[in-house]
């Protein structure tokens, strides 16, 4: 995959204002808007990578002339026809937008799965900038690459001299992704634990290379993979072939070529399906500047916390030498570790090795609890509470308030209200919780209120707790969930349903 590098002089207009209208039989369509003008056809079908010197077959989510993902313009409407190009059912979730319910992209709770050949018209107004995605919301695509950038830019950006570098971080494995959930279930091969020591402070762990875990014997974690270890965080349930930084290793990594003492801004997208990272910025030093597309007060530093399904946006003035500077993202509580090159015409580029020279901490909440928001929530006592209990049982059972999904009771709220969520996780896992349609504020961790990020997804640590808040100003039903994809197919995922 290869987004387009960004300045002044090089601005790409929205690809959702300018894309090319689809075409087709009308028995193709299903229902959806009519569009008032062009539509960007996005297709979702099948590709071939190369992961370490063999080929895979991948899924993809690309546009006519084979640009992967989208580019968008705030204040302009997102006017996409997706097409089902695979033989096999699928729907795409627009991650980080606020769309009307119904143009959400969830089967069976806003909308019916797209068969083969049919295609579906979306048409909703786009009122924030950021770094968003999308993705796969059946089954377990999106561990098969079936997920692209979505960014969202402000005009204004134009006017900026900064280059853009859009990178989307993947985990991979050559196996079916079924054969691994089954195997996490008890039905097949397990794979290898790794624990850590548990962490009650209200921070996580604050810094790499400290706590890290080592590995426990494969075994009998809720039924499947791994062993619960009694006074133990457990970090990664799935073992992987490969980490991708925009489909390619550090075996044969991106070059971004960039200015001398030019400034870039990173869009990071963890698309993992399992796996949470650390960012390191080697050499350079950077100000994170916002979090899920929505601006934080900047934040300097070399490395930073990266959780499932979030995006960080990295600003960085580059050295005036030649030079070249990786980035990586190193695998929690491992030494695995992909990333990309920003280098300069002249500068050298060194072979680079799949591994940290130590392993990293596990992802916490030190991050977290540094951010603050630059447009928080305006004060307001909230109108409704909610606490949303985070359980697991045997045979890799996840739950939410005792329930899987299927079984769940939504949870209620009404238009207008300020709602607080408070997420208790019981588990041996940290999970990082998604709530559609919205973005909340982070406003506790382990009870400590702070007016923290505006966001979409939060991890909340295992044995401790998290508080957001939110206007309910989107009514309809809406997927609150653990990105982890093997967590949610497990049955953690519920929904936020608003009274008539």
């Amino acid at each position: 995959m290869k987004m387009p590098q960004l300045s002044r002089r090089r601005f790409l207009t929205s690809f959702a204002a300018a894309g090319i209208a689809a075409a087709g039989p009308s028995w193709l369509m299903s229902a959806g808007p009519a569009f008032a003008g062009p539509a960007t056809l996005l297709k979702a079908g099948r590709r071939t990578i190369e992961v370490k010197r063999r080929a895979a077959t991948v899924y993809g989510l690309t546009q006519a002339d084979g640009t992967h993902g989208l580019v968008a313009e705030v204040g302009k409407p997102f006017r996409v026809r997706l097409e089902n190009g695979l033989d096999e059912e699928t729907l795409i979730h627009w991650h980080g937008l606020t769309p009307p319910w119904k143009q959400d992209g969830v089967p069976e709770v806003s909308q019916a799965l797209l068969f083969p050949g049919a295609a579906h018209d979306y048409d909703f107004p786009l009122t924030r900038a950021g770094t968003n995605w999308m993705h796969s919301h059946h089954g377990l695509q999106e561990q098969g690459l079936l997920a692209a950038p979505l960014i969202v830019r402000d005009p204004a950006d134009a006017r900026k001299d900064v280059q853009e570098v859009v990178v989307l971080f993947h985990d991979f494995t050559f196996r079916d992704p079924a054969e691994v959930l089954a195997g996490l279930q008890g039905g097949g091969q397990a794979d290898q634990a790794q624990t850590a020591p548990m962490d009650h402070g209200e921070m996580g762990h604050a810094a790499m290379g400290h706590g890290a875990p080592t590995p426990a014997a494969a075994g009998g974690h809720s039924g499947g993979s791994d062993v619960a270890v009694p006074g133990a965080a457990h970090l990664n349930d799935v073992e992987y072939d490969a980490f991708l930084a925009n489909d390619r290793t550090l075996d044969d990594p991106e070059v971004f070529r960039v200015e001398r003492g030019g400034r870039v801004r990173l869009r990071l997208i963890n698309g993992a399906a399992a796996t949470n990272f650390w960012i390191d910025l080697g050499g350079l030093e950077g100000r994170l500047i916002a979090v899920d597309g929505m601006p934080v007060e900047p934040v300097r530093g070399k490395r930073f916390e990266f959780a499932i399904a979030q995006r960080l946006d990295i600003a960085l003035d580059l050295p005036k030498n030649e030079g070249a500077w990786p980035i990586f993202a190193i695998r929690e509580g491992r030494r695995e570790r992909t990333g990309f090159i920003l280098a300069t015409t002249s500068g050298a580029i060194e072979r680079l090795g799949g591994e940290a020279a130590e392993a990293a901490a596990a992802v916490g909440l030190a991050l977290e609890g540094k951010l603050r928001a630059v447009q928080p929530l305006a004060g307001r006592r909230a109108d409704r509470e909610h606490t949303v209990a985070i359980t697991e049982a045997p045979g890799y059972v996840w739950m939410l308030n005792g329930k899987r999904h299927g079984e769940n009771a939504p949870l209620s709220v009404s238009e207008g209200e300020r709602v607080e969520i408070t997420f208790r996780d019981h588990t041996t896992m940290a999970h990082p919780m998604h709530l559609h349609g919205h973005h909340f504020q982070v406003v506790a961790i382990n009870g400590r209120r702070f007016p923290g990020a505006m966001r979409d997804t939060v991890l909340v640590p295992s044995q401790g707790s998290v508080t957001v808040a939110f206007d309910a100003v989107n009514p309809g039903e809406w997927p609150l969930h653990c990105h982890h994809l093997y967590h949610m197919n497990g049955g953690m995922m519920t929904t936020l349903k608003y009274e008539l």
